[in-house]
Parts: structure tokens; sequence; C-alpha cells
């Protein structure tokens, strides 16, 4: 369930997304496809971006699970920001909490799952003690 008091502030990671005319639909609001859009663009700054990589050497990230409420229309124009921060760290998984905002008000709620994936054998790997470091703060 989504929380509606949810603070842009309670993130330790933000990220703006502009809108653009093309997302949205014939009922004039921002498609609910593009809600996943947001939500990778945010973990992929929180995960990818700056510093040393978080992913071990020959890894990537798959997401297994996605949970994503719907609160409130999304118009053009403007931006987005979304919050991120980390609920738990798994043996190889990652579960993220995000939301959405406009104009400070929350729009969509999301937890998403990720695994930490070995890219040739394609199979989980364990998340090493240097990659918890990194995302420990980010709870």
């Amino acid at each position: 369930m989504a929380d509606l008091q949810a603070r842009l502030e309670d993130f330790p990671t933000c990220t703006t997304d502009k809108l653009r005319y093309r997302d949205c639909d014939a009922q004039g609001h921002v498609n609910n496809a593009v809600y996943s859009t947001f939500l990778e663009s945010a973990r992929t700054e929180m995960l990818y971006v700056g510093g040393e990589p978080i992913l071990d050497p020959g890894c990537g990230f798959v997401i297994v699970r996605l949970e994503l409420d719907f609160v409130a229309e999304t118009h053009w124009p403007g931006t987005v920001d979304i919050g991120s921060r980390i609920l738990k760290l798994g043996t190889s998984s990652v579960t993220m909490k995000q939301t959405i905002f406009q104009n400070g008000k929350v729009v969509a709620d999301a937890v998403c799952v990720l695994v930490q994936v070995n890219m040739d054998s394609r199979k989980p790997q364990a998340i090493s003690d240097r990659a918890r470091a990194r995302l420990e703060p980010l709870s």
C-alpha cells in the first residue's frame, strides 16, 4: 500500500525526470507504462552512476519483481522526482522502495526486487561485502 505521507526528503537518493508530451495517453495524463521507465531511471542512477561500480565484475542486476501502486494522475508538462532507498539486502537480492512525486505529491509507489546475476552462467551470484558496504548507506 502506498505511503501518501512520504516526502522526497525521506529518501537517500533522488532523481528528476522530465515529462515528455509523448508520455501522455488519450486521457491526457502520463500513461501507466511510463512509470516503470521513471523507476528504472532512478534505479540506474542509484546503482550505476558515479564512483566505483556496485555490481561485482561480470554481473548485472535483473528485476524479478515490481509492485507498483498508482496513486494519482501525473500531468505534462513538468517533471517528476523519484525517491529511492534500499529496504533489504538478501544474499543475491536487493529490495528497493521507490516513490514518484509530482509537485511534492505522491503519484506512485513501488517496491522492486533486483537480483545480481552472473552474466556468463545466468545464475544468481551473492552480493560481495564491497557491494554491501556501498548499498547499506542507501537504506
